[in-house]
């Protein structure tokens, strides 16, 4: 096992995170250590495996403040939670699995669901389920969140109702989730220990709003869950059309079926409005072409076109934002002039 350091009490520390693999141990021990770690992070369970012999599991914890997220990859198992063992200790928390690579099925009493890459699995840590995996290509690789019931802002009832319905990844309010999942875990060394808190809340948000799009009824989300999923799908929706020079405040509205007026009202409580937003991920993606050494030969005036600037503009916004002007940057970054 090992941990990313932290200075205590130093907000500029990494993420707390901790990376757990067996390879190290001789092959009969590691289905067991695994099997323990996995009841620590996720609820006390059984297991089972045929590949129990010789089981290579590797997973990384990421704690952000009361949710947790842990990639993982490990071989087919078989996961059984059962009313003895729920007596015996309930994290009273809602798990929800993005199935990167694999298959399942989970049984509870009362339903049963096929999961694959394209649908969410979602399951209560108070009931009894059970999970059969399998992976054609030797390893299942997935994403596991942990949300504490106390601090998911949907109410109970809803959420029960919504476990072990199936929810497609791929679009609405599962895609962002997705997206948000696989940024986290892709560009961990980008987020700092105080950021994790934060994080949380929009894991625990987007979580709730999953949920309330399996049992049918997002209007069971609080105001501020549904306005912070609106501003993600809004930001999602501009980083995928960037490069449209239609892009403006009013077809971000039009595209999301809203006034223009209350998506200025939604953006309120963010840090930029929505034209400040677009112009500034313009600049963003700009500024990263000009230090692409593929793209060292191409004219700055190529890379601001195509992403919807004039040379004057992007020149002036560029000197505006990082106190040189494009060419200058290029040089420094690439040449170390």
């Amino acid at each position: 096992m090992s941990r990313t350091p932290s200075p205590a009490g130093s907000s500029e520390a990494p993420l707390p995170t901790a990376v757990y693999a067996n390879g190290h141990l001789a092959a009969k021990d590691r289905f067991d250590h695994w099997r323990t770690l996995l009841s620590s992070t996720h609820a006390p369970m059984e297991l089972h495996s045929d590949r129990a012999d010789d089981f290579r599991a590797r997973q990384r914890v990421i704690a952000l403040g009361d949710v947790t997220v842990w990639p993982a990859a490990f071989p087919p198992v078989l996961f059984r939670r059962t009313d003895k063992l729920i007596r015996q200790s309930d994290p009273e928390s809602y798990h929800l699995t993005l199935m990167l690579r694999g298959s399942g099925v989970a049984d509870w009493r009362d339903r049963t669901l096929r999961t694959s890459p394209g649908t969410f699995h979602t399951s209560d840590s108070s009931r009894p389920v059970e999970i059969r995996s399998s992976a054609e290509r030797g390893r299942i690789l997935m994403v596991g969140v942990e949300v504490p019931k106390a601090v998911l802002p949907l109410s109970r009832r809803l959420a029960d109702r919504a476990v072990g319905l199936p929810v497609p990844d791929d679009r609405g309010v599962g895609a962002l989730l997705t997206h948000f999942l696989r940024h986290l875990v892709r560009n961990l060394p980008e987020y700092r220990l105080a950021d994790g808190p934060r994080l949380g809340t929009v894991v625990a948000d987007l979580t709730a709003a999953v949920l309330a799009q399996a049992s049918d009824d997002d209007r069971a989300l609080p105001q501020h869950t549904r306005r912070h999923t609106t501003v993600l799908r809004i930001r999602a929706f501009i980083e995928q059309n960037l490069g449209d020079p239609a892009l403006t405040p009013s077809l971000v509205a039009a595209a999301h079926h809203i006034s223009t007026s209350y998506l200025h009202r939604v953006f309120r409580h963010e840090d930029v409005t929505v034209g400040a937003l677009i112009q500034r991920r313009r600049l963003e993606r700009a500024r990263a072409e000009l230090v692409d050494p593929h793209r060292a030969d191409e004219p700055i005036h190529a890379v601001a076109a195509r992403w919807c600037l004039t040379a004057a503009e992007f020149s002036r916004s560029f000197r505006s934002a990082y106190g040189m002007t494009p060419g200058e940057y290029r040089r420094l970054t690439l040449h170390g002039d």
